[in-house]
């Protein structure tokens, strides 16, 4: 019988013949997203919005359901959100798809050459990305857009796991502070689970000593080095605390650091 799986770089469900092995492949992992009911508030919420809709939507199906990543499986960026939005990926079922938010971010990668289209309407729109990989830190969308850190905590192991198997990322870049946290909490979990090694794995990692800040650039103890945007909300866009120019440029600086870099991790 076939198997549904998920093609993280069209960001849509395919079919294929035989059995998939979890988190052999980020198609796999997309999978296991999907099925996900870890969080009873959130996935009661993602249907409930699935049912209602909103009036400019009344004709859609929406997606309903948790929200993989997706992009370029060789990415050496690893781009981080919060959650999905409810009328955005909620409805398209593709992170940052749908909404203004996305809208915003997808032409900064259009312009600074990361993807090869500023439109993000769709799963079927043809956006491709080019060394980058777009993920949320918690893939079911939340009421007012606000998740608890229990259901943050829950999304955690799919991260990880992502993390695990973009085995080129050298750049993470957090969209805002929610999922600034999110991503260290990630960082001192693995630590802590024995993935470390040498002096640089006894650091202690804390939150405090990496603080938040549009267009900084954290160097952790080991692994990607964690950049900072304000995250493209309207909350942030319309009122000028993030500007295109803004984001433009933090990810020109990262383009340039992945320039003097290897191309090994």
């Amino acid at each position: 019988m076939p198997s549904e799986r998920w093609d993280v770089a069209r960001g849509r469900n395919v079919q294929r013949g035989g059995n998939p092995l979890v988190d052999k492949t980020l198609d796999d992992l997309g999978g296991r997203i999907v099925r996900c009911r870890r969080c009873p508030r959130l996935r009661s919420w993602c249907r409930e919005v699935a049912r209602t809709k909103r009036r400019a939507f009344a004709g859609w199906t929406y997606w309903g359901r948790p929200v993989p990543g997706f992009g370029d499986p060789g990415a050496r960026l690893y781009i981080l959100g919060l959650a999905p939005a409810a009328h955005g990926a909620n409805r398209t079922g593709r992170v940052f798809t749908g909404d203004r938010s996305g809208d915003f971010l997808f032409a900064a990668l259009h312009r600074t050459g990361f993807a090869n289209q500023a439109r993000s309407e769709s799963r079927e729109d043809g956006l491709r990305l080019r060394d980058a990989y777009v993920a949320a830190a918690v893939r079911c969308a939340p009421p007012a857009n606000r998740p608890t850190l229990g259901e943050a905590a829950a999304c955690r192991e799919y991260l990880t796991a992502e993390l695990g198997l973009l085995s080129r990322v050298q750049a993470v870049l957090a969209l805002g502070k929610f999922a600034h946290d999110a991503y260290l909490r990630t960082v001192r979990e693995s630590r802590g689970a024995g993935r470390g090694s040498g002096k640089a794995a006894g650091t202690p990692l804390t939150l405090s000593g990496y603080p938040f800040a549009h267009g900084a650039r954290h160097r952790l103890p080991e692994g990607p080095d964690l950049w900072n945007t304000y995250h493209p909300s309207q909350q942030n866009t319309f009122t000028g605390k993030l500007t295109e120019e803004a984001l433009d440029r933090v990810l020109r600086d990262i383009r340039g650091a992945l320039r003097g870099r290897s191309p090994g991790r």
